[in-house]
């Protein structure tokens, strides 16, 4: 009796211990009902008292519970191909369709080492019946009756890893509530089970962290890759973006690291934080990028060296396996060296013996690895790819610090952009002066030139585009009014929508995203507008000084009375007042964007280029100089950023009209928008200097601009009135 008692303890029923979920077969074939022990004692044994039934009926649900664990474990270690007698004759319910799952093998082999411990019990409390002259049954209840605490609760967790198919991070957030418990053994076996779990999830991390491969084939890992569908389109938008991302390589190297992968929040363990799972998941994507940084850096660097010394190292090999070292030899060695590689190693090899997970250290050691990638990653970009010179390249371009540069284009281009542009062939024709301009002004040296290229996109629309010659008064002063009434947008100068392009490459697309690039253009377009417009003021001084002494020299050929250009004179000379005053704003406009915020912004920035080496500390830096530039310069208030384009079309147009020579039309036009550029400015310098703005930190050097606008109280004294054209001419 007692031997079939032993048998039925580990799993075997027959004529002493019977299942009932056998004979009731075919009357519950779904298995719902029959969730507890099914394990019985036979009804016909008329020999047992009820003292030995009652102690047997004991332990039998621990049979029951060993052949559950045992049947999860093999299913789970995918060793269903072994026919073993112990599978439960009517398996456990599970789904039609079930998904594989690399957690819950290691759970299993948790579940392995406990069942063991039970067996080598229950094989000595065999060798102690043996032993004994005069068998008893309570040899059996003594050696067995710890187990009765560890395997009913660990067979409701494998019941409910089952019936919700709990997989990766989510099981490992069962077993650590689960570890919260009163029972010291159960607490012990439970975070057995939960170290096994945390050996996949290290092996995970030191794939993700050490060589950059995701190695997680069943979706179960925190750190997860982008949906097909969503990388597609991902990448249809960057193929529409050609002009700044000009390689295939580099492409795929932006895509990869900005949309390539994410956090799963169903797959993060509670018990890690949200900042340490993006430190993963950064620390991965940088040791991709060391790892394999892109086609164009690798050709840019001095490949002699670096073969002749990888040929020394591999010289034993044959030629395939040397071009490949010369391949990524220099990834391995220079971008991470295998120190640092080792050094990773090492700190996740800690963590994955320690018998506990202690989240200090965890996050200690994920934090050190985090500094080590996000170190080297600042070497690849800002060192070896020249951070510092692009943004260079950038700030004269972009931000006009190259000033020769677009002074001989807008000059080059003035008679161009006096007419409308034509739509399909606008880009084309400005490639000419853009071209003369850099031929007359730029440099062989300057390496980044190259990379910049001339765009023209729809900004204000070829309909508000219009010539000045090819415009009645009327239809101007219409267009006026319907600025002043409808105050949202303001019709640009078709010519506007001149921008530029950035060629950036490799592992700068890490940090010049079109995010990034949109914000430059976004600045350089309201620059180029701002400096066309001062231009603009300045050639139509000189236009009407030429004629004035031509002029002057028909009158002492022709010896008339009264020569023309003192008529012409007497006639704009309130007009020339307004001009004085229009750029006296424009240039201390220019004056305050490019020095008070260009250049300090550019002056910060460079401090924390030189002191900064963690790579998304400078990212953060760089968005922050971004930020700093649009706020100061006002462009993100849409109040002021709608006044100041209504000023510079204004003097625009008084350029375009002050050159006409049709005294009546002109002179009315131009005291219409003198008056309009009155209120404009008046406005301008109220906003400006409200509690709002001036009171604020947003522009440090706000109150130096406003108190050379103010110079001589000039707007003060006019802030409550408009000065008219009529009274100055009175």
């Amino acid at each position: 009796m007692l031997h079939e008692l032993l048998f039925a303890l580990v799993g075997f029923t027959g004529d002493f211990v019977i299942d009932e979920r056998e004979n009731l077969e075919d009357e519950d074939e779904d298995g719902d009902c029959h969730v507890g022990p099914t394990f019985r004692l036979a009804p016909d044994l008329s020999f047992l008292d009820p003292s030995e039934r009652s102690a047997i009926e004991r332990l039998l649900p621990l049979g029951f519970y060993y052949r559950e664990l045992n049947c999860f474990a093999t299913k789970s270690r995918n060793l269903t191909w072994i026919q073993s007698p112990l599978e439960s004759p009517v398996p456990m319910p599970q789904p039609e369709k079930r998904r594989e799952s690399v957690y819950r093998r290691a759970i299993a082999n948790g579940i392995v080492e406990i069942l063991s411990v039970y067996r080598a019990a229950v094989l000595k409390v065999e060798q102690n019946l043996l032993s004994e002259p005069v068998p008893i049954l309570a040899t059996v209840t003594q050696g067995l009756h710890k187990f009765e605490v560890l395997l009913p609760p660990l067979y409701r967790l494998i019941t409910e890893i089952e019936k919700k198919d709990i997989r990766g991070g989510q099981l490992l957030n069962l077993l650590h509530k689960s570890c919260h418990c009163g029972v010291p053994e159960l607490q012990t076996c439970i975070q057995r089970l939960l170290w096994h779990g945390h050996q996949v999830m290290y092996n995970q991390l030191a794939s993700w962290m050490v060589y950059g491969f995701l190695q997680d084939p069943y979706g179960e890992f925190f750190i997860q890759r982008q949906d097909r569908q969503e990388r597609e389109s991902e990448k249809a938008r960057v193929d529409v973006e050609k002009s700044v991302q000009k390689s295939a390589d580099g492409a795929a190297l932006s895509i990869d690291w900005h949309s390539g992968y994410h956090i799963s929040l169903d797959m993060l363990p509670e018990y890690i934080q949200m900042p340490v799972a993006e430190s993963i998941l950064f620390a991965g994507k940088a040791i991709r990028v060391l790892r394999n940084p892109g086609s164009e850096f690798q050709l840019r660097e001095d490949s002699s060296n670096h073969s002749s010394r990888l040929r020394g190292v591999f010289s034993g090999f044959n030629d395939s396996t040397t071009d490949f070292t010369d391949e990524f030899g220099l990834v391995m060695q220079e971008l991470l060296p295998q120190s640092e590689a080792d050094k990773i190693d090492t700190m996740l090899q800690e963590l994955k013996v320690s018998t506990e997970f202690y989240k200090r250290l965890f996050e200690s050691a994920v934090s050190s690895i985090r500094t080590i990638a996000g170190n080297h990653l600042w070497q690849l970009v800002v060192v070896r790819a020249d951070l510092n010179g692009h943004l260079k390249a950038l700030k004269d371009y972009f931000l006009l610090a190259k000033g020769d540069f677009f002074q001989c284009f807008l000059e080059e281009s003035r008679q161009l952009m006096r007419l409308p542009p034509r739509q399909s062939t606008a880009e084309a024709d400005l490639m000419v002066p853009f071209q003369l301009a850099a031929l007359k002004t730029i440099g062989e040296e300057d390496k980044y030139f190259p990379r910049i290229s001339l765009r023209m996109s729809s900004f204000g629309g070829t309909n508000a585009s219009v010539a000045p010659k090819e415009i009645s008064m009327k239809t101007l002063a219409d267009s006026s009014l319907q600025r002043n009434t409808n105050a949202t947008e303001v019709a640009l100068d078709g010519w506007d929508g001149i921008s530029l392009e950035y060629s950036v490459e490799g592992p700068l697309q890490l940090f010049f995203t079109q995010e990034v690039i949109s914000k430059y253009r976004k600045v350089f377009q309201y620059l180029i507008r701002l400096k066309r417009t001062q231009m603009e003021l300045e050639r139509s001084w000189v236009a009407v000084i030429q004629q004035d002494h031509a002029d002057f020299s028909n009158h002492r050929r022709n010896r008339d009375s009264i020569p023309v250009s003192v008529l012409r004179s007497r006639r704009h000379q309130p007009m020339w007042r307004v001009r004085e005053h229009m750029i006296f704003l424009i240039r201390n406009l220019q004056f305050y964007i490019q020095v008070d915020v260009i250049e300090s912004q550019w002056n910060v920035l460079q401090t924390h280029v030189q002191e900064s080496h963690d790579f998304t500390e400078l990212v953060g830096f760089h968005q922050e100089y971004l930020m700093a530039l649009i706020s100061q310069s006002f462009l993100d208030i849409g109040s002021l950023s709608r006044i100041l384009d209504s000023i510079m079309k204004l003097c625009l147009q008084f350029c375009w009209n002050l050159e006409q020579q049709d005294s009546t039309s002109s002179l009315s036009e131009l005291e219409r928008i003198t008056e309009e550029f009155n209120k404009k400015s008046n406005s301008l310098y109220t906003i400006l200097r409200s509690s709002r703005i001036a009171g604020s930190q947003r522009a440090p050097y706000l109150r130096q601009f406003l108190m050379r606008l103010n110079f001589n109280r000039f707007f003060e004294d006019t802030a409550t009135g408009v000065i008219s054209v009529g009274k100055q001419r009175t």
